[in-house]
């Protein structure tokens, strides 16, 4: 644990897979419902939704047999209305290839029958399908492409029939270039009402995603967050119960007393690091109440340093400037930073003769410092520790904007000092 490279590993903890699925379906709900019940319907079956278009261009088809006139070629518009419609079943999975067989359809129709009533209408809705699948500029680009041949054949070819003018309306050549303008601006509001779609749904599966994101984030800084405080928890009770053990174990033959003592203290830290267990893994229990055990603050500075004391260690404690502020999360923090580091003394250290723990208030910097030094030698096995408290202590200090640095000292053992910045809290 006292080496650089280890300190310098991250602990990374993956989100529960089982997590993520429910966190979609509640953004996927929350989605329907915005739709409505009509739309939701037809989003939960697109095939009705197909048929539902079918029978809308066949309606807009039947137009040319309301008006009386059946002395056009009407079995040619029967067959090719039907052959659209078929090929507009289609229009969901093969847009591109729908637009073109349609656009030569329509050309078909309006040859056979100048007065059809559903010219364009199947460009329309395929153009509303390449819209949904594909990009705004390749989209509009089609619109205007599909609407050239048309719009030629109406400039050019079509014979713009005598009952549709009048006497006091515009010219048979105004009405063809007025009749290919209106199929243009119809074919670009298609094209534009399908991009709006796609922008809608677009932004619908972001949400989702963000969702998801979100999730996960939340997941790994919890499991982060718990994981940090059953370290600080696990490696500070069995070390100090490790150290108890084995000096009642030396002490047990030359002064009992004394061993009662120590067992004493080893069965006071054991039962001190179940309700820590307890507290911890209760906000793991869904719907566990608010009446947890307190955190440990400053008030409980005392009784750490006394609890590792009895463990062997010579600490001196000094506390300078102000009061520190009285901030749970700074108390927390300020604990476990000083926790960790007489925890690493304890496990690590050899012919340790000395530990100075010094909190420092600086108020007209805004700053907190705090110092655990020691004199000893490291262990001859430092690479038992995992890096983690370092990790952990870091973390704790980036809620306040701080730092920590930990390192042999040249004269030797070890200093742990961390700078913490009161304002900048949470």
């Amino acid at each position: 644990m006292r080496t650089f490279d280890q300190a310098g590993d991250a602990e990374r903890t993956a989100a529960n897979p089982a997590d993520i699925p429910s966190v979609e379906r509640r953004a996927a709900e929350f989605t329907a419902r915005r739709r409505g019940i009509l739309r939701r319907y037809f989003h939960r079956h697109p095939r009705i939704m197909d048929l539902v278009v079918v029978a809308a261009y066949l309606l807009a088809g039947s137009g040319v047999f309301l008006n009386g006139n059946f002395q056009s070629n009407l079995a040619e518009h029967v067959v090719i209305v039907l052959a659209s419609a078929t090929v507009l079943m289609f229009r969901r999975d093969k847009p591109l290839a729908v637009l073109v067989i349609v656009s030569v359809f329509e050309i078909l129709n309006i040859a056979v029958v100048p007065t059809a009533s559903n010219m364009g209408v199947s460009i329309w809705f395929s153009l509303y399908a390449v819209a949904i699948r594909y990009r705004t500029v390749i989209s509009f680009a089609l619109a205007v492409v599909s609407a050239i041949p048309l719009a030629f054949y109406m400039l050019f070819l079509y014979q713009y029939p005598a009952e549709f003018l009048t006497d006091n309306g515009p010219s048979a050549a105004a009405s063809t270039v007025i009749s290919s303008v209106v199929i243009l601006l119809a074919n670009i509001i298609s094209a534009g009402i399908g991009a709006s779609v796609r922008r809608s749904r677009t932004h619908e599966a972001e949400l989702r995603q963000w969702a998801v994101r979100n999730s996960q984030l939340a997941s790994v800084a919890e499991r982060n967050r718990i994981a940090r405080e059953m370290h600080d928890v696990v490696a500070h009770s069995l070390t100090v119960m490790v150290a108890l053990s084995d000096g009642a174990a030396v002490v047990v033959k030359k002064d009992p007393a004394k061993a009662a003592e120590v067992l004493d203290q080893l069965s006071q830290t054991g039962r001190t690091a179940l309700a820590d267990m307890r507290r911890v893994l209760g906000v793991l229990r869904e719907g566990a109440g608010p009446n947890r055990s307190p955190q440990p603050d400053h008030a409980d500075m005392g009784a750490l340093i006394e609890g590792f004391r009895q463990a062997g260690l010579p600490i001196t404690f000094s506390q300078s400037g102000p009061p520190v502020p009285d901030d749970p999360a700074l108390a927390l923090t300020v604990y476990r930073i000083v926790q960790e580091s007489l925890t690493n003394v304890l496990r690590y250290g050899t012919a340790v003769s000395r530990v100075q723990v010094s909190v420092v208030n600086r108020l007209s910097e805004g700053e907190l410092s705090v110092r655990v030094s020691d004199d000893g030698h490291g262990t001859l096995n430092e690479s038992i520790g995992t890096g983690r408290g370092i990790v952990g202590m870091r973390e704790r200090a980036g809620i306040f904007a701080g730092t920590v640095d930990a390192g042999p000292v040249p004269r030797g053992g070890w200093t742990v000092e961390a700078v913490l910045h009161p304002a900048e809290g949470p």
